[in-house]
């Protein structure tokens, strides 16, 4: 029984002098794609030289007919100046056309017109009658007087004055309020007079 046990342990291991026979058949040996590689060079060496050269010919051919187009440029047409016929009428612009314009106007306003544009004004005149403000009123020797206040200052006017930016004429005065004639103008142009008061402070009672 126990030569053969020593059989079976024996035949489980590989004689020593196995293992570098072994080693060296493998060393020996080498991968077949470094056998390839060399051989893959030569044939793609070898297919791809003629391609090449054909391509080069054929862009050397595409590119000797090509001929670039360029549109032709029309010629300009001749400018011919704008003759200017009114040299000789006149600027419609021009101080002399707005002052005969003017003066036009001016002729058809009414003589009423005329001298309240004329006169020389009046110091309550530079105040619309919204900055005009009734304070009081007075009576001297017989005479009626209202007291205006504008812009800090007080006025005293009497009837016949003028107020305000409208030729407003001051017609009557009493003690609660100033009653004015006023000429403005209309949506057609035209001159026409309107009535306008000036009513006592409440605060001034």
């Amino acid at each position: 029984m126990s030569p053969l046990r020593r059989l079976k342990g024996e035949s489980r291991k590989a004689p020593p002098a196995a293992l570098p026979m072994r080693r060296r058949a493998f060393a020996g040996r080498r991968p077949a794609w470094l056998m390839l590689t060399p051989l893959t060079a030569l044939l793609l060496a070898g297919c791809g030289g003629q391609p090449h050269e054909d391509l080069r010919l054929w862009m050397s051919q595409e590119r000797a007919k090509l001929h670039p187009h360029v549109q032709p440029i029309e010629a300009p047409k001749p400018f011919t100046p704008a003759s200017y016929s009114l040299a000789d009428q006149t600027d419609p612009f021009s101080p002399a056309k707005l002052e005969t314009g003017v003066r036009q106007e001016m002729n058809k306003l009414s003589p009423e017109v005329l001298a309240q544009m004329n006169r020389p004004k009046q110091p309550l005149e530079q105040y619309s009658l919204d900055q005009i403000q009734m304070v009081g009123s007075l009576k001297i020797k017989g005479q009626d007087y209202a007291l205006l206040k504008a812009a800090n200052l007080l006025y005293r006017a009497h009837v016949g004055e003028y107020a305000g930016q409208h030729y407003g004429r001051i017609t009557k005065i009493d003690e609660n309020q100033v009653v004015l004639q006023e000429l403005v103008q209309d949506a057609t142009g035209d001159w026409v007079q309107r009535t306008a008061t000036l009513q006592l402070q409440e605060s001034s009672k």
